[in-house]
């Protein structure tokens, strides 16, 4: 009489809820868990994002996705509404599911209820925590995947302890000051015309205008999405020749002993006059003075000057992210 064979139990399918199913408590492994990975591989204090992602979810009013498996909480993925825009604010899925399918469900879920949104006209979102599966952004849904554009970027990230500062640049012409705040309405005109055309307004369409870089400017200052704005490692650039402002470095503190460059910009007119290259070397010795022992930045891969240039600096690459964009739909 032949064995009888027992049956093999099946994995449990993961299965999507709505974030506003979940309680704080629900989320706490996951967010423990990410803030731990956001320090140990990037330098980076992600505690005050995650007490914003608990404040909303005990609110109820956190729009997103869990995958849920075994009724635990396995990742999640929320966004918010800016204008007719939407934002994917984070995706994260905890160790051990960390799957191109997963991936493509959760992503998948939170871009068809944003597409289904009448009032959303584009996503923008910028998947720092995907790593590796970088490759599974595509959701599922045909109609997404028609109207989706993905852009490399690069996190880099430099050693200041014990380096030598940059040498400076012999030129005149281009006075770099600490930056203040009466510098944001100038800047936010430098911002628009130094990404006309850059593949950086892609990704970001704040930096089509100066409405936009606006409100980017008042983000970076307002909000701990990158870090805690730090003034002390700011810096702004003159143009003597002319007495306008012609380019901006924006810094801020994601670590005690680490710093964030959150955007380096320059005027058209000036670019290859080492106005980037002074303001870079401006922010790092800032930094350097601070006691920040690294600086980090994120950068889109095709834009190769700018690469060159924080190579130069000392700064090198250490992990691939894809900016998202999904538009026209």
């Amino acid at each position: 009489m032949a064995a009888l064979i027992e049956p093999v139990p099946c994995a449990p399918l993961p299965e999507l809820w709505d974030l506003r199913r979940l309680t704080a408590d629900d989320l706490h492994p996951l967010l423990t868990e990410e803030a731990r990975v956001w320090r140990e591989q990037l330098s980076w204090d992600f505690e005050r994002s995650a007490d914003l992602v608990r404040k909303f979810i005990q609110l109820r009013a956190l729009n997103g996705s869990a995958l849920m498996v075994r009724g635990a909480v396995a990742g999640y993925s929320y966004f918010v509404f800016e204008d007719h825009k939407g934002l994917i604010g984070d995706l994260y899925l905890r160790e051990g599911f960390q799957t191109a399918e997963n991936v493509k469900l959760l992503l998948g879920g939170v871009v068809g209820g944003l597409i289904a949104t009448s009032q959303v006209r584009r996503i923008e979102s910028q998947l720092m925590m995907i790593g590796q599966i970088a490759n599974a952004v595509a959701p599922r849904a045909s109609r997404a995947e028609r109207h989706m554009q993905v852009f490399r970027r690069e996190f880099m990230v430099a050693n200041l302890d014990g380096t030598e500062e940059l040498p400076p640049h012999p030129h005149s012409r281009f006075l770099i000051e600490r930056w203040a705040d009466h510098h944001q309405e100038a800047a936010a005109h430098v911002i628009a015309s130094a990404y006309r055309d850059h593949i950086d307004s892609q990704i970001n369409d704040q930096y089509r205008s100066v409405a936009g870089a606006r409100k980017f400017l008042y983000n970076i200052v307002q909000y701990p999405g990158c870090g805690t704005f730090f003034k002390g490692a700011s810096a702004a650039a003159y143009d003597m020749a002319t007495g306008y402002l012609c380019g901006i470095a924006l810094t801020s503190l994601v670590e005690p002993d680490c710093g964030h460059i959150t955007q380096i910009c320059v005027n058209p007119d000036v670019r290859g006059l080492k106005v980037g290259y002074e303001l870079l070397r401006s922010s790092l010795r800032g930094l350097r003075e601070h006691g920040c022992r690294h600086a980090s930045l994120t950068v889109t891969s095709a834009n190769g000057d700018a690469i060159r240039l924080y190579e130069h600096a000392g700064f090198r690459s250490i992990r691939q992210f894809p900016a998202c964009v999904w538009e026209g739909f």
